[in-house]
Parts: structure tokens; C-alpha cells; sequence
């Protein structure tokens, strides 16, 4: 098992930001599609791939992958597989989700029952047994099926990645922090300058950026699913986190603001950082958009306000945008990027100088980016 496959499934859309992340980790891409990268590592790359990226939902650890148009092809691609390889003979095994597209097999409940099947006659011959206790470990499976074309692989993350072990605590409408962190890495947004959350909420946005100035691996405070799996070295894992604290920059200083009208919300925030252990980087200020100001140029503005999803807001959304856009004119040397599905966005703002298509969970929107001039090159004496 020198070389191995995973799957990094992402938001749609930010497919090139992930690709980039992995090449950075030192890995090659085997395929791009819409919403998942393809990789080749080793072992050891499923520790890192799990500890290190930012952006990716999950690390699948893929198995196999078959053409299947009926049941009877994927019962038999399905057992074919060497599942012996991974699975030991008390390990709890599932098809914990099924999903297809443009295939002739649709049905998810159908396509678990089957490939359960499969693994458990090609694994009964392996271990010579009729029944297994299943006690041992979780290796959870998934199954992705596209044109016919089917992709076995087990999840090696289990709680999703998004999940960084520091957000308890969630507003109304909270931006995913893979999400948070991909948007970042889209603006030219470094460490040493300026950043300004408008709408702050539970701190998202910042607490990723802190994270990113830091070095600080997003999965360095959490656990994942392989950590126990018998075929993994557990020297993997050690490894992978003393590379990820050599790496953290701990006297790293920073200029993180977050602003928020609600104090409820900020108080959420500053315990979420609190618990992301970036507290000390970021001030929480409640204040209202269209008090937003600052005294030094050429910074940075990243904002996710309110789309308008509830009928309620929708009122209140021309006075938000206006007044969005008579703060962010004040601020001429700054650069600003919204995600917003707010149809009248550019009737406000203006036209961008770019924009993305972006999906906040299932609301589709748009990542609008207006880039400010650069800052003056600092004269060497």
C-alpha cells in the first residue's frame, strides 16, 4: 500500500483553491471534478490531508472505482475490492451515504443495502467466518456514482472538516469555516495587513484568518475517524502533529477587528476564538456598518451580510446596503469582498472589479471582490 488515492470533496466552485492547497502539501493531483479533488500520497498523507487543509469537507480514502448500469454489477465490482486490506475482522463497517447522478442506479437505500452485501460475502470468504460481531472500530463507506462510473472509498474523517472543534457556538446564518477559509485565500490578504469583519457574527471569518497568520493547522484540535484503523501506523498521526506545532508561528502580532450590532453575537464570537486559542489577535467591538471606519489605509474588508433569506430582512436590506456602500466609499484604499445572494448587490455596491459563484450550504450567491490600489513599496534606506 506505497501509494494510495484520496478524495477531498469541497464547495463547489473553489475546486482550484483546494487543488493549490495540496499541491503545497507536496502531493499530486490525479483529477479535479465539480466538488472533489483527487490525490496521490501515501499513508501517511491521510494524517496530513486530515490535520492540514483548510478547505476540503472530508479525506476519502478511495477503495475502487467500476462501471455499474445494474445491481448485479455493483454487487460484483463491489466485492471484488480488497476490502480485507482495511477492514479487520471486528470492524463495525456501514455505507453511511450513497449519492449518484446521470446513472441508472438512483436509488441510495438500495445502493447501501448492496454494497453492505458485497463487502460482507468478499470479507466472510477472506476471514473464513459465516457472521461478524462487528465491535470493533468505525470504517464508515461511501459511495459516489456519476455517469454510471462508481467510486467506493471509506471516510477517514468522520465529523466533517468544517468542524474545527472551536465554533460551539453558531449565529443565524453561519458561513462554514472551509468555506471562510477558501474566500480568504481568493483575496491577496496576508497577515501583515488589515482585516475588518463588518458582520462578524460568531467570528468565523477571523477566527480562520488568525488560524491562516498563525500557521496553525486547522485540524490540530480535533480527533478523526482513522486515527484507530489497524492499517494506519499510528506514527503517522504523531508525526503529522509535530510537523503541524514545528510549523505554528506563536509571536505572530495582528490587526483583526470584528464588528457586530448585536452583543449576544459577540460575545459568542470572542468565546469562540477564546476556544480556537486566537483570542489574543482579535478585537470584538459592537458596531453598527455604517459606523465603519478606520484610520490607516490600504486594508482589507471581507463581509458576509445578511441576503435577505428570511422575509423579515428583506426590508431592511436596502438601508444595510446603503449603508454598506457609504462605509466601504469612506474607505477608498481599501479592498472589499462581500458573499452575498442579495440580487441588488451591484445596484449598491457597484460593479466588482471580480466575482465567483459560491454556495453558502444550499444558498447559491456570489463572492463579489472590489480590489483597492496597493500599497506604496516601503522605501529602503
Amino acid at each position: 500500500m506505497d501509494r494510495i488515492e484520496l478524495i477531498a470533496p469541497c464547495h463547489f466552485g473553489l475546486e482550484a483553491v483546494l487543488k493549490r492547497e495540496i499541491k503545497d502539501l507536496g502531493y499530486d493531483i490525479v483529477q479535479v471534478e465539480d466538488g472533489r479533488v483527487t490525490f496521490a500520497t501515501d499513508l501517511a498523507g491521510i494524517a496530513r490531508a486530515n490535520l492540514f487543509l483548510r478547505t476540503a469537507e472530508r479525506i476519502l480514502l478511495k477503495i475502487g472505482s467500476f462501471q455499474a448500469k445494474t445491481f448485479d454489477e455493483l454487487f460484483e465490482g463491489t466485492k471484488k475490492l480488497p476490502w480485507e486490506e482495511y477492514i479487520p475482522e471486528d470492524g463495525k463497517f456501514w455505507v453511511k451515504k450513497a449519492s449518484t447522478a446521470k446513472s441508472k442506479l438512483f436509488s441510495a437505500p438500495d445502493i447501501q443495502s448492496i454494497v453492505k452485501k458485497a463487502m460482507v460475502e468478499r470479507l466472510k470468504g477472506k476471514y473464513q467466518v459465516s457472521w461478524f460481531s462487528e465491535n470493533g472500530d468505525d470504517y464508515p463507506v461511501r459511495v459516489f456514482i456519476l455517469k454510471d462510473q462508481v467510486t467506493i472509498s471509506l471516510d477517514t474523517s468522520g465529523t466533517p472538516l468544517h468542524k474545527r472543534g472551536y465554533r460551539k457556538l453558531v449565529s443565524e446564518a453561519p458561513i462554514r469555516e472551509t468555506l471562510a477559509a477558501a474566500l480568504l485565500m481568493l483575496t491577496p490578504w496576508h497577515r501583515d495587513r488589515i482585516l475588518v469583519d463588518p458582520f462578524c457574527g460568531s467570528g468565523t471569518f477571523l477566527i480562520e484568518a488568525a488560524m491562516m497568520g498563525m500557521n496553525m493547522a486547522p485540524g490540530l484540535n480535533r480527533s478523526f475517524e482513522a486515527e484507530n484503523w489497524a492499517f494506519l501506523p499510528k506514527k503517522a498521526w504523531y508525526e503529522a502533529v509535530d510537523e503541524a506545532e514545528d510549523l505554528m508561528i506563536r509571536d505572530v502580532e495582528m490587526d483583526l477587528q470584528g464588528y457586530d450590532k448585536d452583543p449576544q453575537m459577540l460575545k459568542i464570537a470572542r468565546e469562540n476564538a477564546r476556544d480556537a486559542e486566537v483570542d489574543h489577535l482579535i478585537h470584538f467591538q459592537q458596531r453598527e456598518v455604517k459606523d465603519l471606519s478606520h484610520s490607516k489605509p490600504y486594508g482589507f474588508i471581507i463581509a458576509n451580510p445578511p441576503y435577505g433569506e428570511r422575509l423579515e430582512d428583506k426590508e431592511t436590506l436596502p438601508i444595510i446596503y446603503s449603508q454598506m456602500k457609504e462605509a466601504f466609499d469612506k474607505l477608498d484604499t481599501w479592498s472589499k469582498y462581500v458573499i452575498t445572494s442579495y440580487e441588488d448587490t451591484e445596484k449598491y455596491l457597484g460593479k466588482p472589479t471580480k466575482k465567483r459563484k459560491v454556495y453558502n450550504g444550499m444558498i447559491r450567491g456570489e463572492f463579489y471582490q472590489y480590489l483597492g490600489p496597493k500599497p506604496p513599496r516601503r522605501k529602503v534606506r
